[in-house]
């Protein structure tokens, strides 16, 4: 085993064991008042490890609320997998724990998996996360918080939730079910860190061509209701940093403030290594930035 592999497995050991800790705390609201969209049942989730979902057809949220609640600020926190498993606890728990450390309200996501069939790979991730933030707003009230300061933050493929889910918050993801649609479902700010399956290349796996002349893909709507998004990348990615580039320079285009950072030598899933000195601090970036747009 590699070093850096043994780290990695230190490291997702380290955070399933504070997530056992951390979950005694949270809340669990379920995301759907019947079956979600195009399910034909609610299961128990099934999971090859402890916070590795690989079939949710009941999404909920974990609601973690700081012992010392500085803000009325809250975030939702996307975990990736690859539309195939949803690493709720290594990409979950720990960045909720991060925010909660700071005052601010976190909510966790555990959206349907795996991938569905003959439709949009992020597709019923993508309404999970519509009706993440309607129940958000809807609760605003409830957990203390401004219904205008709700923010997003995803992982690889939840990355690409974040952007969905900021980008395109004018185009329903499903057909309402009940009074909660009416909530509007656009979000205040977006941290979509190293997302995947940005560009034509790579629209359901990583990049063939390491992004070089590849095209956004044209799922991402850039609407008026497009909020300011720090981007953060490694440019070893085997899902290409170009992703990242080609949002921030529609971003920039619209004249939407936007904030990057590339790690060199930073390669895809880098929060979990502890041995990239530059990197070390890209949650304390993305804090700073939370700050520095108002929030």
């Amino acid at each position: 085993m590699t070093f850096r592999r043994l780290t990695q497995t230190l490291f997702m050991t380290g955070c399933f064991f504070m997530a056992t800790i951390f979950t005694q705390a949270a809340e669990i609201c379920p995301l759907w008042p019947g079956l979600a969209p195009g399910e034909t049942e609610k299961a128990p989730h099934v999971e090859s490890a402890p916070g590795q979902a690989t079939r949710v057809t009941s999404p909920e949220l974990h609601v973690f609320v700081p012992e010392n609640k500085t803000s009325t600020t809250c975030m939702l926190i996307l975990p990736g997998g690859g539309y195939g498993t949803c690493f709720y606890a290594s990409e979950g728990f720990p960045n909720a724990k991060f925010w909660n450390d700071r005052g601010m309200t976190a909510f966790v996501l555990v959206y349907r998996v795996p991938r569905p069939v003959d439709k949009p790979i992020y597709l019923s991730a993508w309404q999970d996360a519509q009706r993440a933030v309607r129940y958000i707003r809807a609760h605003a009230e409830q957990y203390g918080l401004d219904p205008e300061k709700i923010g997003v933050q995803g992982y690889s493929a939840g990355g690409n939730l974040t952007l969905l889910t900021a980008l395109n918050s004018q185009t329903p993801a499903y057909d309402p079910v009940d009074e909660l649609d009416k909530v509007p479902c656009h979000v205040n700010f977006a941290i979509p860190i190293y997302p995947a399956y940005v560009l034509d290349d790579g629209a359901a796996d990583p990049n063939q061509n390491k992004g070089q002349n590849a095209k956004i893909l044209d799922c991402f709507h850039f609407d008026e209701k497009t909020p300011p998004l720090c981007l953060v990348h490694g440019d070893n990615d085997i899902y290409s940093p170009l992703g990242s580039i080609a949002v921030y320079q529609q971003l920039h285009t619209r004249g939407i403030p936007c904030e990057m950072h590339i790690y060199s030598g930073a390669v895809h899933g880098f929060m979990y290594w502890d041995d990239l000195a530059n990197a070390k601090s890209w949650q304390d970036r993305c804090a700073d930035w939370v700050t520095s747009i108002g929030f």
